[in-house]
């Protein structure tokens, strides 16, 4: 619900703030590390600055950007636009990965007075507190210089009951259609007892999910000295960690260990639930990509997992219309996808972007064509999703309790342990953020419904 100024002023002054403050709104495009990135900022700003929704008079608003479709940066312009007419004389700050790759040409933009790279986020309270700023300034470098991880703690999520815990930076896998190595640099990983000291502060928080998120989070821990990996820091977790789940983000192929398959059959901490990118399921597409995998493997892969860990949900990500995949090719993407006993597809038409491999491929794909394609596979994960759903009829299942409710049914909401969301009666106060058996009594729409039993 959106405060009103006196509201906000009240704010203010409860937490020490002065009622003069200058009034700063956020908002978020993109990945989980960019929700978390945001989630440190709002932190850190609201010790000098009074927070406000970014749909309000704002006398700052801050974007923090995406890039990894020519889409995600028409979203930014868009908002950059809409911040400036809703106050003209508002400082308007743009930050992320479009920020990173575009410096110049965000800055030429209206009413924009700062563009600060990924390189330089940690900074922007910094920059914001100190007046002498010029309009239009630039604040950006070399990402690939970066060696360290630019650790920025959180210790709140607003409005979410989930925590998201970036322990995972930069990627060197350079796909050649994709833009993000160039946008956050090389991996660079958390140490470990930064991420012990998050998880307590998290705990302490009441969070009884944390999602380890990262832009290339299965080679977490390659670059750091002594070298570990991401088996190592869970078996490490699984020690230190009592009536809290974690649940990974997506997770490359090759990087799927038996050491990690292990940790989710002998343990209970970790969802079972990945999410493992497949891109193509034509082994000539994945050449052209760059990926370091062929269609068999990854179908072997996906087979093997399923077979080892017990109702785990398999999320893909899935690319259509890349340049010169013929009616063929993507055939052969939708027939592996069939036959694969995942649980949901995330599809993504591609998107040119500037200075990547795939942009100088031919021929490019109409993009009518990408938007059939794309429409035929997110069918196909419609009935994947009912398929998966369907499966636990009647089971129990272990669900955590969302603050929000269901704004058609005033159910309250939920997701179980792996990823199905639930639709659930009850009391709001007393089974928010509390992890609650539940027998599953039907699916409709997208939903399972689902009836407390502990």
């Amino acid at each position: 619900m959106r405060k009103t100024n006196e509201e906000t002023t009240s704010l203010a002054i409860i937490s020490g703030i002065p009622s003069s403050a200058r009034r700063v709104g956020i908002t978020t495009l993109g990945c989980k590390v960019n929700q978390y990135e945001s989630a440190a900022l709002a932190e850190d700003l609201q010790k000098y600055f009074v927070l406000v929704p970014f749909n309000s008079t704002a006398d700052i608003y801050i974007i923090n950007t995406c890039t990894v479709t020519a889409f995600s940066d028409f979203q930014a312009r868009q908002l950059i636009r809409r911040a400036h007419r809703t106050n003209p004389s508002a400082k308007i700050l743009v930050t992320g990965c479009y920020a990173q790759i575009a410096p110049g040409e965000i800055a030429a933009l209206d009413g924009v007075t700062m563009v600060i790279g990924n390189d330089f986020k940690n900074k922007i309270t910094e920059l914001l507190r100190d007046d002498r700023t010029a309009t239009a300034s630039i604040f950006t470098g070399d990402i690939f210089r970066q060696k360290k991880i630019c650790n920025m703690p959180v210790v709140v999520f607003r409005d979410r009951t989930r925590a998201f815990l970036k322990i995972q930076d930069g990627c060197n896998s350079f796909c050649s259609y994709c833009i993000v190595p160039f946008a956050r640099g090389v991996s660079r990983s958390l140490q470990p007892q930064d991420i012990f000291s998050a998880l307590a502060r998290f705990k302490e928080g009441n969070y009884k999910e944390i999602v380890f998120t990262g832009i290339h989070l299965g080679i977490y821990g390659h670059d750091l000295e002594p070298a570990i990996d991401l088996s190592h820091i869970l078996k490490e977790i699984s020690i230190r960690l009592r009536d809290t789940r974690i649940r990974l983000s997506s997770i490359e192929p090759r990087e799927v260990t038996d050491d990690l398959l292990n940790i989710f059959i002998n343990s209970d901490f970790l969802c079972p639930h990945m999410h493992i990118p497949l891109q193509s399921g034509d082994d000539r597409i994945l050449q052209l990509m760059k990926r370091n995998y062929d269609a068999n493997f990854y179908r072997n892969l996906i087979e093997k997992i399923c077979s080892t860990v017990s109702d785990i949900a398999i999320g893909v990500d899935v690319m259509v219309g890349f340049p010169s995949e013929t009616e063929k090719q993507f055939k052969n993407t939708l027939n592996l996808l069939t036959d694969l006993p995942v649980a949901y597809l995330h599809v993504f038409p591609y998107s040119e972007r500037p200075g990547t491999p795939a942009q100088k491929l031919q021929p490019q794909i109409p993009e009518s064509v990408k938007k059939e394609r794309a429409a035929v596979l997110r069918n196909l994960s419609l009935k994947k999703r009912e398929i998966f759903a369907l499966r636990f009829l009647g089971k129990p299942l272990k669900v955590i309790v969302e603050k929000t409710k269901d704004k058609k049914t005033g159910l309250l909401k939920g997701f179980s342990q792996n990823y199905l969301p639930f639709l659930l009666a009850g009391d709001t106060d007393s089974l928010v953020n509390k992890i609650v058996t539940v027998r599953t009594e039907k699916y409709i729409a997208g939903k399972l419904y689902g009836k407390i039993i502990t």
